[in-house]
């Protein structure tokens, strides 16, 4: 059987196309002719053996081939720049001090921070986890070349939007829910300590649905909040993200509960040029980010 190699002109061509909405964008960005881009799908789709794209109104969507072929283009595009970071920039030195959510802390950050270990080992990288006030406060003061924390509405001056998670009730994997429609007892909270986008976001949601509710438990990290979730003292409110196998996310208007929106999710730089170091790592951050299932 003859051996396909997928040409990664073409893959790249394909997954900006589909990050960005539009081939013609795609192919703005990339400074490539509409007709260009439109002749990489055609050979994209020759080397598949099988369409990866489809009609849906005035746009083009993935079929079920596409969508496939997309997870193994971002991971082949991922490894192709890794491997032409490494090379071009082994003598890259410096030092980037990096400000994360606690959300983001061992599932997104393990995978980014190894594909840069890797990529740059002379480039020292200090970590921060904290909250967003405090992650936006030190960005702004210049403590922090990078953030990655939640849209708030109070942007930094060069913040970049990567995308939203959807928010949802948690309550405990193994127990049953600590509260039901129609009870006269409060909907039990757990919470972190104020000030919390998703607390307010809470208690607003069910203030507009009319529900009583009470604060039973308070934490100044997640950890807390997990424990008292899975041991069943109330429920919490987060974006279905790194949750812990204790916990689980209700689906929207699950048991009553009112539903809830998404929550933006931001990329903030200090600079508005900044050092090849900290480009370089948000440029992995976005990539791994773009990855993820749950991106939007």
């Amino acid at each position: 059987m003859r051996r396909v190699n997928f040409d990664l002109d073409v893959l790249r061509s394909f997954v900006t196309g589909v990050e960005l909405g539009s081939f013609a964008k795609a192919a703005d960005r990339l400074g490539r002719s509409t007709s260009a881009v439109s002749a990489q799908l055609k050979k994209l789709e020759e080397q598949a053996g099988t369409p990866v794209l489809r009609k849906s109104g005035r746009g083009m969507a993935l079929t079920e081939a596409g969508e496939t072929m997309l997870a193994y283009a971002r991971r082949l595009l991922e490894l192709n720049d890794e491997a032409a970071a490494a090379l071009r920039g082994a003598e890259l030195e410096g030092w980037v001090r990096l400000g994360l959510q606690e959300d983001f802390g061992e599932s997104l950050l393990s995978e980014v921070l190894g594909r840069f270990a890797r990529a740059h080992p002379r480039v020292r990288v200090e970590v921060r986890i904290a909250r967003n006030v405090e992650l936006l406060e030190r960005v702004s003061s210049g403590r922090l070349d990078l953030a990655l924390a939640w849209d708030a509405g109070n942007a930094t001056p060069h913040a970049e939007r990567l995308g939203e998670l959807p928010m949802r009730w948690i309550a405990g994997a193994g127990q049953p829910l600590p509260w039901r429609p129609g009870e006269s007892e409060p909907l039990p909270l757990v919470m972190l300590e104020s000030p919390c986008l998703m607390r307010s976001a809470a208690t607003e949601a069910l203030d507009r649905a009319g529900l009583p509710w009470r604060v039973v438990f308070t934490s100044a990290s997640l950890a807390g909040i997990w424990a008292a979730v899975a041991a069943g003292l109330g429920m919490s409110l987060r974006t279905p993200f790194g949750l812990p196998a204790s916990v689980r996310a209700l689906a929207p208007r699950e048991e009553g509960l009112p539903a809830l929106g998404s929550l933006g999710l931001c990329l903030h730089r200090a600079e508005a040029e900044p050092t090849p170091a900290v480009a370089r790592l948000a440029a992995i951050l976005t990539q791994q980010w773009q990855g993820l299932p749950l991106a939007a």
